[in-house]
C-alpha cells in the first residue's frame, strides 16, 4: 500500500447556523444556512506499517494512540474521533497522522474538515467507494458518536465541495446550492480572527436545541429571525448589495446572542466594538458562540483598519483566502 494524503477546508458560517441540526429546520419554513470554505485546511496522512498495528497521531494535540487491533479502538477515549473512524473502517497496518491549520475550538468547523479528510483517506485505504453524500453521512454519524450530542449538517459540505453555497433544509432533505457571487469581492470584505477563547459547539448547540424541542417560544422566535436573516443575506449576496450583507450579519448576531447566556463574551463584545469603530459594517462569532473565531465584514478600504483594531484588542488574526476547492487528495 502507498501513502495516502488528503485535506479539506474549514469554513466561515455566514448565516443560519444551528438551524442545520435535525430536526430543528423542519419547524422553520425556508430554513437554510450560508457558508463559505476557507483555505485553513485539515490534513490526514496514512502510511503503511510493516505489522498489523494501528497508530493514530494528532500533531495538534501531541497525542498518539496505538492498538493491536481495530476492535480495541471502539471504547478508546483518547483521540476519540480518530479511534471511532479507524474502528469503523477496520483499519490495520497503518499510521494515521492528522493536523489542522485552524486553532483548536475555533468554531470554523476544523473537526468536521478533519473528519471528512480522514474518512476520505480511510475509505481509499479500505478500497471502499462512497458517493459524496454517503461519505458525509458516515462522517456526521461518527462525529455524533464522538461528541455524544446531535451534529449539524452544514459543516461537512464546505469541507467536501469548497466554495460559497446555501444549504436548503426541508422535509425532502438537504440541497446544496452554489451561490453565483464573485468570490474575490466577498474575500476583500472579510477579516477573520481568533479571540483566544476556545469553545465547545456541541454543548452550546445541545442546550439550545433542547429548549427549542421543549417548546421555548423565545428560542423559536430567535430562530425564525435567524432564518429571515439568512434569506435576506442570500438575496443581498446575489444582488451585490454589500451594505445589505453587513446588515444581515449584524442582525444574525443580535438574534444569536439572544438564544442563550454565554453565546457572546466580554472579549467578543469588545472586539466587535473595536471593529465597528474601525469601519466594519457587520460581525459575528463563527459557530455556536461562546468563544472561538470572530469574523468581521466591511468595505475593502476599511479592511486594514479593522485588522489593526482587532490586533490591538488582543485577537490573533488568521490569514486566509476563500477556498474554491473542497476535499483534495495527494
Amino acid at each position: 500500500m502507498v501513502r495516502i494524503a488528503t485535506s479539506a477546508p474549514t469554513r466561515i458560517d455566514l448565516a443560519g447556523g444551528t438551524l442545520d441540526i435535525w430536526p430543528l429546520y423542519l419547524f422553520h419554513r425556508d430554513a437554510q444556512t450560508l457558508n463559505v470554505a476557507i483555505s485553513l485546511r485539515a490534513h490526514a496522512l496514512i502510511e503503511p506499517r510493516p505489522d498489523d498495528r494501528i497508530v493514530l497521531h494528532s500533531v495538534d494535540t501531541g497525542v498518539t494512540v496505538e492498538a493491536d487491533h481495530w476492535r480495541a479502538l471502539r471504547d478508546n477515549r483518547e483521540l476519540r474521533l480518530l479511534s471511532l473512524l479507524a474502528h469503523f473502517f477496520e483499519a490495520r497496518g497503518i499510521t494515521l497522522t492528522t493536523s489542522c491549520e485552524s486553532p483548536a475550538g475555533a468554531g470554523i468547523a476544523g473537526s468536521s474538515a478533519l473528519n471528512v479528510a480522514v474518512c476520505a483517506a480511510l475509505s481509499e485505504w479500505a478500497r471502499t467507494h462512497y458517493e459524496p453524500e454517503a461519505l458525509l453521512q458516515v462522517a456526521m454519524n461518527v462525529e455524533a458518536q464522538t461528541i455524544r450530542v446531535p451534529t449539524g449538517l452544514q459543516d461537512y459540505r464546505p469541507a467536501l465541495y469548497g466554495g460559497l453555497a446555501a444549504l436548503e433544509l426541508n422535509v425532502e432533505g438537504v440541497r446544496r446550492v452554489p451561490l453565483d457571487v464573485e468570490l474575490s469581492d466577498l474575500e476583500s470584505r472579510l477579516v477573520l480572527c481568533y479571540t483566544g477563547e476556545p469553545r465547545n459547539s456541541g454543548t452550546n448547540n445541545w442546550e439550545i436545541m433542547k429548549k427549542h424541542i421543549d417548546g421555548d417560544r423565545h428560542v423559536f422566535d430567535c430562530f425564525e429571525r435567524i432564518r429571515d436573516n439568512a434569506v435576506a443575506m442570500r438575496a443581498a449576496l446575489g444582488g451585490g448589495d454589500w451594505n445589505g450583507v453587513g446588515r444581515a450579519i449584524t442582525a444574525e448576531w443580535e438574534n444569536r446572542k439572544r438564544l442563550a447566556p454565554g453565546v457572546s463574551t466580554p472579549v467578543t463584545d469588545d472586539l466587535i466594538a473595536r471593529a465597528t469603530r474601525a469601519g466594519a459594517t457587520g460581525a459575528k462569532v463563527c459557530g455556536a458562540g461562546g468563544g472561538g473565531c470572530l469574523f468581521c465584514f466591511g468595505p475593502p478600504d476599511r479592511r486594514d483598519a479593522v485588522r489593526n483594531a482587532l490586533a490591538e484588542g488582543g485577537a490573533r488574526l488568521l490569514d486566509f483566502t476563500i477556498e474554491r476547492h473542497g476535499l483534495m487528495r495527494g
